[in-house]
């Protein structure tokens, strides 16, 4: 072994220097597993609904109602479509007709091609800044599971699995926690990537044992219900966990929780 013989202290050049401490913020942290919630995307949010978190539109809702919510100790999810162009969004003319595909069921939405991330990741990343600014504390990006539906384009799992990455990056750079949003067959790859899930009607397919993933690693689960009643769901979804609660599918005030 080689002794070390002491001298005096060079000073390295700029290029051979430590780097710098990574500036990304760390996300800001959401509620553990069993958290109530509410999600309310229609009409002017009533912040009197006592849960913990409300998961609201990023486009509708300003810095003023986001510390309205703070005020009152509730953490605020920025929902926003990180899977659909929507006409009815101030950024539709930012995409390119050669990146659209199928619509996706809902009125004035179409499908991106979600393999193209270098014309996607600005789009995305704007969206994203519209979370940042006015002070959410995470994001809520919806369809994230393009490959699971007919886009118009052959998407495969391992380009959702990428262009998912890439939302949960985007997100992280701006200190922001993120959401997988429902994807399922893909949450063992996508667990370590996301802070916390939301999930539209597990118990009424029978899939919520998917999320448990979550659940162990210590992350909420936010989980809705439309169709069933909440005798027909509420203690399945305990059990694993979740977030539970039934919804109207106009997304409004009213709430049923477990």
């Amino acid at each position: 072994m080689r002794t070390l013989i002491p001298g005096p202290a060079l000073l390295l050049p700029a290029a051979c220097s430590a780097p710098p401490p990574d500036p990304t913020p760390a996300p800001r942290r959401l509620p553990r597993p069993g958290t109530a919630w509410q999600w309310q995307l229609d009409g002017p949010i009533d912040d009197r609904v006592d849960v913990p978190v409300h998961d609201i539109d990023g486009f509708e809702n300003d810095a003023s109602t986001v510390r309205r919510l703070h005020r009152a100790g509730r953490k605020v999810i920025c929902y926003l479509n990180a899977g659909a162009w929507e006409s009815f969004r101030p950024d539709h003319k930012n995409f390119s007709s050669a990146v659209l595909g199928s619509q996706n069921g809902w009125e004035g939405e179409r499908r991106p091609d979600i393999r193209r991330l270098d014309t996607l990741r600005p789009l995305m990343a704007e969206r994203m800044d519209i979370c940042r600014s006015p002070g959410f504390d995470a994001v809520g990006p919806d369809l994230l599971d393009a490959c699971l539906n007919d886009t118009g384009f052959p998407l495969t799992a391992a380009h959702q699995v990428a262009y998912n990455r890439m939302i949960a990056r985007l997100a992280h750079d701006r200190g922001l926690s993120v959401g997988l949003k429902n994807d399922l067959p893909q949450v063992p790859q996508l667990v370590d990537d996301f802070d916390f899930a939301v999930n539209e009607e597990c118990a009424q397919y029978d899939d919520c044992a998917e999320l448990t993933p979550f659940v162990k690693a210590g992350k909420a689960v936010f989980h809705v219900e439309y169709a069933l009643p909440v005798d027909k769901f509420c203690e399945r979804a305990r059990r694993p966990g979740l977030g539970s609660m039934r919804k109207r599918l106009d997304l409004g005030v009213w709430r049923q929780p477990c």
